[in-house]
């Protein structure tokens, strides 16, 4: 991995607490929600607020929850990041990242490395002496100590060379991937460092892709140029195509495997969401509801249940077991497009382009 950014620890920053464009509604109030009767035993869920400003939009959004599920961190203006005290439903602080000398920063992702610090995801502008204008930076990763407020470590500029789509943080294995020309490169924000991983057979780009925490399995979906919308698994021993997910009308947008790693989920522009067995990637669910794409889904931490955002500015939650739909929750005026469960199961958030919709499980 090239490095081209070595930056010292910038001063710490201190924030005030400006509420001024955030919208936070009272804790655990009632969401609009079409309830389906008969499962008891699972949970539902009601609106605990909102907030302008976006969940890693362009990125996995599941380690915007801090690992003890305590706050969540969203990117409020090109600069700024809200973190959210989920216990007590209420801005717990504002933080505003600067590395001098970039520039014009621009936060596309915070995710959560450990309960103190964040991964941020960047670009900004860095003027050259005696340039009239700032040459815009590649992807910039750097850590960010949420407790003061302060650059730590260096910063590096990530997929320098360019070329590199798409960039996703995957946090259940610990690396941000990235894909270039039939190579996939996992890099570490902690340690540093990583590893390259070629698929010969791989000839186009994929949308989006997800690997099994066990490292068996990579899942590449939305591929360039193929005829066939089914996502394709490869075996990450053998390096080689093993089976497709099969059933799809139209382009995979989001893929995500449970955390037992037995099953899959996948959204779908047919409207569709689908749910697959692991390893003999048979389908066992297609989930029905959605009027248009389905942007992101995800399992809860226990695989209970499956929630999905879609282009119908609904997030809809479901049982895996059985495909029912349990809650339909209308909140957004805009598609929603991605969506996460917290670590422990008793949150879930949301991103439309603009705002972030939290809900708190309230049974």
């Amino acid at each position: 991995m090239k490095r081209e950014l070595e930056i010292v620890r910038s001063v710490v920053l201190h924030a005030a607490l400006a509420a001024a464009s955030i919208l936070l509604s009272s804790a655990m109030a009632l969401s609009q929600a079409e309830t389906v009767e008969g499962a008891p035993s699972l949970p539902e869920f009601g609106a605990q607020g909102r907030i302008e400003g976006h969940l890693s939009v362009r990125y996995s959004p599941a380690a915007a929850f801090s690992p003890d599920s305590r706050d969540l961190a969203i990117v409020v203006d090109p600069a700024k990041i809200v973190l959210m005290d989920l216990h007590d439903a209420k801005v717990g602080k504002i933080l505003r990242p600067g590395v001098p000398p970039i520039i014009d920063l621009e936060i596309e992702s915070a995710n959560f490395l450990d309960s103190d610090t964040l991964l941020l995801l960047a670009r900004g502008g860095m003027k050259q002496k005696g340039a009239d204008f700032a040459r815009r930076t590649p992807l910039l990763a750097f850590k960010w100590s949420t407790g003061q407020d302060n650059l730590t470590g260096k910063v590096d500029a990530v997929g320098a060379d360019g070329g590199f789509a798409p960039i996703l943080y995957l946090p259940h294995i610990g690396f941000l991937g990235m894909y270039k020309d039939s190579d996939f490169t996992l890099w570490n924000p902690k340690r540093g460092g990583g590893a390259e991983i070629a698929v010969p057979e791989l000839a186009h780009k994929p949308g989006t892709f997800a690997f099994s925490a066990d490292g068996r399995w990579l899942l590449l979906g939305h591929l360039e140029a193929n005829a066939s919308p089914n996502p394709i698994v490869v075996d990450l021993n053998t390096k080689k195509f093993a089976d497709v997910l099969t059933g799809h009308n139209a382009s995979v947008l989001s893929i995500a495997f449970s955390r037992d790693g037995q099953r899959v989920v996948t959204a779908c522009e047919d409207g569709k969401v689908r749910i697959f067995s692991v390893p003999d990637w048979k389908p066992l669910q297609t989930l029905t509801g959605h009027n248009g794409p389905v942007h992101w889904a995800d399992f809860s931490p226990d695989g209970r249940l499956i929630a999905s955002a879609g282009e119908d500015r609904t997030l809809r939650i479901w049982s895996a077991a059985d495909g029912r739909l349990l809650q339909t929750l209308e909140e957004s005026h805009e598609p929603l497009l991605t969506v996460a469960f917290s670590p422990d199961g008793q949150h879930i958030a949301a991103s439309a382009q603009d705002t972030t919709f939290i809900w708190g499980r309230i049974q």
